[in-house]
């Protein structure tokens, strides 16, 4: 099995209640599952509240490249099979 990128998880038999799915995760991501492979993240809006949309000024992202970044680097190596 791949790895996950959130812990909730529901199959798409679930997500035929979406709503019920909500109330599960709270505010948190939630993989939806065909057949123990995901084909989509549920993200509800409550989830996004804490992220800022204002833009980066051009330290601050080579900053974030060069010391975040390879946090995130299992994601980033997931997305280039894609």
């Amino acid at each position: 099995m791949e790895k996950l990128l959130t812990r909730n998880i529901a199959s798409l038999t679930e997500f035929r209640e979406p709503g019920k799915v909500l109330a599960k995760s709270g505010n948190e991501p939630t993989a939806i599952l065909n057949r123990n492979e995901v084909v989509a993240y549920l993200v509800p809006v409550g989830a996004l509240s804490d992220i800022s949309a204002a833009p980066l000024g051009k330290e601050k992202l080579r900053e974030y490249i060069k010391n975040g970044l390879p946090k995130i680097h299992h994601v980033i190596d997931y997305l280039k099979d894609k």
